[in-house]
């Protein structure tokens, strides 16, 4: 009798699918976080999770857009890993992490260990420059076995200016403002 009940359990899961949104969700409805929540439960099995929000350089840099569906997907992706539900007062938590927020994960390759430490970030949006809320450079960067250093970088910016099917550059800058690296995002993409 259980496994039928598992077997109805799934289904019921199986059947919250995802409609292919007009593009990112800055907020999340009660139903996208319900989608959110079975898209991540359900990516234990899927090894491509999480390329929806990856852009990735030539030079084998890369950024991961932190979207509010994509943040709560992983989370309950890796609570899912643990065999475990999401806990709602965490659900919450993460979604008031990026209320008016966008985050991303930016991996950046460089020479030395301390490249990436006074790199400055920019959003642009069609004529627009968007200062970031918060910067997070990695001080002491990760020798990798080619000999190059890699920086994992945070980098939070206001969404004020962004909806969820636009188009931004991210530039980060050296300390001379001089751009080191380039990302053209679309948001339209993502969920």
């Amino acid at each position: 009798m259980r496994a039928t009940g598992g077997a109805i359990v799934l289904a019921l899961a199986l059947a919250v699918t995802y409609v292919p949104a007009a593009g990112a969700s800055l907020s999340l409805s009660e139903r996208e976080q319900k989608q959110a929540l079975v898209f991540g439960q359900r990516s234990v099995i899927n090894e491509t999770f999480g390329g929806e929000w990856r852009v990735v350089q030539g030079s084998g840099e890369s950024v991961e857009v932190v979207t509010p569906f994509h943040r709560l997907a992983l989370a309950a992706r890796h609570a899912a890993f643990k065999n475990e539900p999401l806990k709602p007062q965490d659900k919450e938590k993460l979604l008031t992490e990026l209320k008016d927020r966008l985050m991303f994960w930016v991996y950046l390759e460089g020479p030395s260990e301390q490249f990436a430490r006074h790199f400055s970030p920019r959003l642009l949006v069609d004529d627009r420059e968007i200062e970031p809320a918060l910067v997070q450079n990695e001080r002491t960067a990760v020798r990798q076995d080619n000999g190059r250093y890699l920086a994992r970088c945070v980098y939070w910016f206001p969404t004020k200016d962004l909806t969820g099917t636009s188009r931004p550059v991210l530039v980060v800058r050296d300390a001379e403002g001089q751009a080191v690296s380039r990302f053209a995002i679309d948001l339209a993409r993502m969920r």
